[in-house]
């Protein structure tokens, strides 16, 4: 029975290693990524072409202002949540000595510029290597922060999106087309998935990686907290886009819960800065219900307050703390300067 299985591997892996050469992993990504956006471009442009702009003018007029409070609320309780993730990342590679000041800074700036200019792995590492870097932290350091960081967003992503789909299948079939038993099924094997990796973890210490590039994954009690938090930013994401969603007819939190998720995914795997398009295009198709000019509106306020305020708060962060260093750098060389030449010659 072992030979058998040896066999069948050793089978499998020569065929994904078959593939890897004839066609590449990375371009199956990429078709994938460019079928989501001319998929998500078609409908967006069926969507606005019944579209009456002075009426989404006037649903943005009539928008409560205690309503945008309220999703400003939640949207900062997400970005301070995305703190957890950097203080989380920090103490698994055991660096606990990096203040939080500095982890905020970070996960902030990171996220608001990489999810918004595109391509979030590179850009968002290059500026976590920036600022942790002054703090003694190499470029393995900060792979392994991303690594965390993202570990925490996708169980976080699993096990909300898991219970949402067991409690509200029917909600995911408006986004991914597919019948409410394939839905709760798929929820069954997303948390089965997850406490089969929790249990895997609770075991004993593992470690993925080789060489110099080694992680050491959060045991079983930490997981739990990883899970915790990533639940804890969606969370507060959904309820920003839930706020403000139309008042009529009423749709429950759950709902929209799976469907922000849906959402979410789908403009992650567009490789769309923000998700720009695919987002907005599954969350009108979805909530169906309330009128294109209205769903227009809540998303065109969501955008501003979770993406396009963050992200130019962030340029201007970023930008006065390079402007800072670069002033500080030829006065703290100055001294040294002088010193050499005051020496006699």
């Amino acid at each position: 029975m072992a030979h058998i299985r040896g066999r069948l591997l050793a089978t499998l892996q020569g065929a994904v290693r078959t593939f890897d050469r004839a066609v590449g992993w990375h371009r199956v990504g990429i078709a994938l990524s460019v079928g989501i956006v001319a998929i998500a471009v078609a409908i967006l442009y069926r969507i606005l072409q019944g579209v009456e702009f002075d009426k989404v003018a006037a649903a943005l007029r009539r928008t409560d202002a205690r309503d945008i409070a309220l999703a400003a609320l939640c949207a900062a309780g997400a970005y301070l949540t995305l703190t957890g993730y950097d203080l989380f990342a920090l103490r698994t590679i055991r660096r606990p000595d990096v203040p939080c000041r500095i982890a905020a800074l970070a996960s902030f700036t990171s996220f608001s510029i990489g999810h918004n200019l595109g391509g979030a792995v590179v850009t968002a590492g290059a500026i976590r290597y920036r600022i942790y870097s002054a703090w003694g932290l190499s470029l393995i350091d900060v792979a392994k922060i991303c690594f965390v960081t993202g570990l925490t967003f996708w169980l976080g992503n699993a096990f909300v999106l898991g219970i949402a789909l067991a409690l509200e299948p029917e909600a995911a079939s408006a986004v991914d087309q597919l019948p409410p038993s394939a839905n709760r099924a798929m929820a069954f094997v997303l948390l089965i998935a997850i406490c089969c990796y929790i249990a895997w973890v609770w075991q004993k210490p593992r470690r993925i990686g080789m060489n110099n590039w080694q992680v050491t994954l959060p045991g079983g009690p930490n997981t739990l907290v990883q899970i915790s938090i990533g639940v804890l930013d969606l969370t507060f994401c959904a309820l920003a886009m839930y706020v403000l969603l139309p008042d009529h007819p009423p749709v429950g939190v759950v709902a929209v819960l799976v469907i922000f998720i849906l959402a979410t995914l789908l403009g992650f795997a567009s490789y769309a800065p923000s998700g720009l398009g695919i987002f907005d295009a599954a969350m009108i198709v979805a909530l169906h219900q309330f009128p294109k000019e209205e769903m227009l509106a809540s998303l065109l306020v969501f955008r501003l307050i979770y993406y396009i305020i963050p992200f130019s708060l962030a340029l201007l962060v970023i930008g006065s703390r390079e402007l800072l260093l670069n002033i500080a750098g030829p006065r703290a060389s100055a001294p040294a300067r002088c010193a050499k030449s005051d020496k006699p010659r």
